[in-house]
C-alpha cells in the first residue's frame, strides 16, 4: 500500500494539487493507494501524553505502519514544511522507522527550495526513513486554479513517483 499525505489545512492548497497529482500516477500505475488528508481529519496537538492514544491518530500511525512508501505533500510557511506535518510525524513516531519517504512542496517564491531538509533529516536520523534523493518544489505560477498547470512540474511529479515505487519495491521484505 502507498500512502499519500496531504499536510496542508488550507481549503485551496496547491500541495494537495501536487498530492492529488501524485494519487492519479499512482492509481494509473494500478498500486493501492491510501489517501489520507489532516485537513479532513485533523490530529490533536502534540501534547506529549494523551493525543497519543487518540483514535484519529492511531488510525494514521497504523496506514504508516503498513505502507511500502510515504508521499508527503506540504505547503511551505517560514521556510519549512508546515506545523501539521511535524504534529503528525511527532504523534505518529516509530510508526514511520524504516519507510521510503517523498516529498512535495507548495511554496510562494523559489527562495525556500530547502524547506524539505529539515523534516528530512528528522525522519531520517530519529526513524532511520529512506528519504527518496528527489523532491517535487512548485511556486505559485505552477497552478491554475485547482490544477497543476506547468508541465515541467507534472514530469517531476510522475518521475518521484517512478523513483518512489523503484526504491519501495527494492526494499520490500522478499525483494
Amino acid at each position: 500500500m502507498i500512502l499519500v499525505l496531504s499536510a496542508s489545512l488550507n481549503p485551496g492548497s496547491r500541495s494537495r494539487i501536487l498530492a492529488s497529482a501524485c494519487r492519479e500516477k499512482l492509481e494509473a500505475a494500478h498500486r493501492d493507494v491510501v489517501w489520507f488528508d489532516l485537513a479532513a481529519t485533523p490530529l490533536p496537538f502534540c501534547d506529549g501524553a494523551a493525543a497519543y492514544g487518540h483514535p484519529k491518530v492511531i488510525d494514521l500511525g497504523n496506514l504508516i505502519e503498513s505502507a511500502d512508501a510515504i508521499f508527503i505533500a506540504s505547503p511551505v510557511y517560514n521556510f519549512d514544511v508546515n506545523a501539521a506535518i511535524k504534529n503528525a510525524v511527532e504523534l505518529t513516531g516509530k510508526k514511520w522507522t524504516g519507510k521510503v519517504v517523498a516529498m512535495m512542496l507548495a511554496a510562494g517564491g523559489a527562495g525556500s527550495y530547502m524547506s524539505a531538509m529539515g523534516l528530512a533529516n528528522s525522519l531520517m536520523l530519529d526513524f532511520r526513513c529512506h528519504i527518496v534523493p528527489r523532491f517535487v518544489y512548485a511556486t505559485g505560477e505552477s497552478f491554475e486554479g485547482d490544477k497543476l498547470a506547468d508541465e515541467d512540474i507534472q514530469s517531476r511529479v510522475d518521475l518521484l513517483v517512478t523513483e518512489t515505487l523503484r526504491l519501495a519495491d527494492a526494499l520490500a521484505p522478499g525483494a
